[in-house]
Parts: C-alpha cells; sequence; structure tokens
C-alpha cells in the first residue's frame, strides 16, 4: 500500500511515498533516497518492488524546501538534449541541499520511520540513486547507529576537493556499504573511485565498490534516456543479496 505523506524536519514538512506491504508486520525499514529528478512513478514502481519483498519504504522529497513534485516531465527524463535544461533548474535545488541539511534531514525521516506501527525496530538499509547515493554516504557516516546498510546505484561527487567531500567523512561508518558505479562516468571518474576505496580501506569499512561495464550514469532508471537493462537487473540482484545477507 503506497500513501503520501508528511515528514517533519528541522526546516519544515517534507512530502514523501510510504510504501508498506499488506499485513501487520512488523517490517525492516528502507530509505530510498532519490536522483536528482525527485518523486515521480519510477521512483514510486521501484520502491514498491521492494515493499514486495516484505519491507517498508520510504522515499522522501530532498528538494522539498525548494519545490513539491513533479520536479521534471517526461519529456525532459526522455529526450537526452532537454536534460540540460531540466539540470539548470535542478541544479540550485541540488546546492542548497547541504550537507548539514542532509543530516538534520536524515534524522527526522528515521524518527518517521521508527514511529509508524509496522516497522520493526533496528537500523535501516539506505538505498540511493545518483544523488541520493552521495548523501546516503553522509547519512549512514551521520548516524551509523540507526543505518545498517548503504546500497548506492551510480553515485556522482563523492569525491571532491572541498572540506565536507563524502569521502573524508566515511571513518564513522559501521554498517556495510555497497556500492555500484557507473561506467565512464564524468561525475565519478576511476581515479575518484579509487580515491574513494583508499578512504573506506582506510577507515575498515566493509564494503564493496563494483564497476558496471558499459553502464551509464542513470543506469536504473528505466524512465530515463540513460537506462541500461543489463545494469538495472544487476542493481536488483544485487540489492536483494545485500537485504539478505543483511538479514533485513
Amino acid at each position: 500500500m503506497q500513501t503520501t505523506v508528511q515528514v517533519t524536519t528541522p526546516d519544515g514538512s517534507a512530502d514523501a511515498y510510504l510504501v508498506v506491504p499488506d499485513g501487520d508486520g512488523p517490517f525492516p525499514a528502507v530509505l530510498m533516497f532519490m536522483d536528482a529528478f525527485g518523486p515521480r512513478p519510477r521512483l514510486a514502481e521501484m520502491a514498491g518492488r521492494i515493499a514486495g519483498r516484505g519491507y517498508a519504504v520510504l522515499v522522501p522529497n530532498l528538494f522539498y524546501r525548494s519545490a513539491r513534485p513533479p520536479l521534471i516531465e517526461p519529456a525532459e527524463l526522455a529526450d537526452p538534449e532537454k536534460r540540460g535544461a531540466a539540470f539548470e533548474r535542478l541544479g540550485p535545488m541540488m546546492q542548497a541541499l547541504t550537507a548539514e541539511r542532509v543530516v538534520a534531514d536524515t534524522g527526522a525521516y528515521l524518527d518517521f520511520l521508527a514511529a509508524q506501527p509496522p516497522v520493526g525496530p533496528g537500523p535501516v538499509v539506505l538505498v540511493g540513486y545518483c544523488m541520493g547515493g552521495r548523501n546516503g554516504l553522509r547519512a549512514i557516516a551521520a548516524h551509523p547507529d540507526r543505518i545498517g546498510v548503504l546500497a548506492s546505484y551510480h553515485a556522482g561527487g563523492t569525491v571532491t576537493d572541498q572540506p565536507d567531500s563524502p569521502h573524508l567523512g566515511v571513518g564513522t561508518i559501521t554498517g556495510e556499504v555497497y556500492l555500484a558505479h557507473a561506467d565512464n562516468d564524468r561525475s565519478m571518474t576511476a581515479e575518484q573511485i579509487k580515491t574513494l576505496e583508499a578512504a573506506l580501506d582506510e577507515a575498515g569499512v566493509t564494503y564493496t565498490s563494483e564497476v558496471y561495464a558499459g553502464a551509464p550514469h542513470g543506469f536504473t532508471m528505466s524512465d530515463s534516456a540513460m537506462h541500461h537493462a543489463e545494469g538495472e537487473e544487476r542493481h536488483w540482484t544485487t540489492l536483494f543479496a545485500l537485504l539478505e545477507r543483511a538479514g533485513r
């Protein structure tokens, strides 16, 4: 069952999808962080597939301070030439989502999940796509006792030259991290992948880092021109294996 809910945050109210399996539960929780294109039918579909495996899934609008969905038109997803114009509109929203706001908002999302009667106790699994993977890395580092697993798919910008670069904060992570990188991704180069892996190694984090050959940035999203069917299926296989391995 999918419902639209409002999550109280330090800065207001975030709209979100909450998808809960049929039955009384308790169900383990999954927090899904969106890509830059925001809440839309494709993300609801993906959340429903995860819920079908017996999980309560929350998909918040990370851009709630800036706009309510829909954030993008279907034509902008399907037409590569129109993506540039879309990113010009979405770029300021991404910049407004600072590391501090991500950390504070994540606490609110976790509190909301914990308060839902069908949701069982224990750490949640966070799955993030594109910018959601980058912010997921920040979230698990800031809430290591509440997020037990991070699954990140085609994330970009996890290694930068800024003092708040996500890779610099991984030393607090105690859970497992899975990183699926797009092939030839300008937002996550081979050199940056090595830098992130070195930071995780130094911190002693349990992680898997894989490059999906031939899969472009955004490969999981079947509603976009970047969709890569083989990469998407591999993503489902690895995600569900990770959930099972986590005992959630």
